[in-house]
């Protein structure tokens, strides 16, 4: 594969252009660098146009900054980037001009139980504190990890989504909304060590497990 790959780093830096990625016989493409998003206005044009090769991951996988993959096309990539940045669903990995082709990284995430505390601003101090907790008790008890961002709690689905919802309907909690969204509306407001605990808990066989919701 070969071509030149042309980006930025930082707002205000000036585009320039790395060498042709054409990787050594029997050797990965290195990439060190994201070149962007998809739906970046700088691309849009490019990939209506463009041949799309897709690098498909799993959520766990998505939350490592070196992994060694091969795309749907072929292609093999071994990704390094620096620490605390993580592939998300439409990043650009590869640019080929010459042969129009471009590497996107797609990433396979569940859905996330949100739950909705807003409703407890309109109690007593003393309910809410009781309804937290409760709430904390039941989470902690089925062992699921849990992410706290604002008046909101996520948590990974490490179970099928009819059991989790069993369990909150047993649980019945006073003022406590909850519903099932997509793991991709929930990236976008969390760090990437929130990222790991949420999904990558998720992706991990055999670690999710409910107890009897009754007991």
């Amino acid at each position: 594969m070969s071509g030149t790959i042309t980006h930025t780093h930082g707002a205000d830096a000036t585009p320039h252009t790395h060498g042709e990625m054409t990787a050594p016989s029997g050797k990965p493409t290195r990439v060190d660098v994201l070149l962007g998003k998809e739906t970046d206005e700088e691309w849009a044009g490019r990939l209506d146009n463009a041949v799309v090769d897709v690098l498909s991951l799993d959520q766990w996988e998505a939350q490592k900054s070196r992994l060694r993959r091969t795309t749907i096309g072929g292609r093999e990539l071994a990704v390094s980037l620096d620490r605390g940045i993580q592939l998300q669903d439409g990043d650009i990995l590869l640019w080929d001009e010459q042969a129009n082709t471009v590497v996107v990284a797609r990433i396979n995430l569940k859905d996330v139980l949100e739950i909705d505390l807003s409703a407890l601003v309109e109690v007593t101090p003393e309910k809410m504190i009781q309804t937290c907790l409760e709430l904390g008790h039941a989470v902690g008890n089925q062992h699921w990890p849990a992410v706290v961002k604002g008046m909101k709690v996520y948590v990974p689905l490490t179970v099928d989504k009819a059991v989790m919802g069993s369990v909150m309907r047993t649980h019945a909690f006073e003022g406590i909304e909850y519903t099932f969204i997509p793991g991709a509306e929930v990236i976008p407001y969390i760090a990437p060590h929130e990222a790991r605990r949420l999904f990558g808990a998720a992706a991990r066989e055999g670690e999710g497990h409910t107890h009897d919701p009754l007991v």
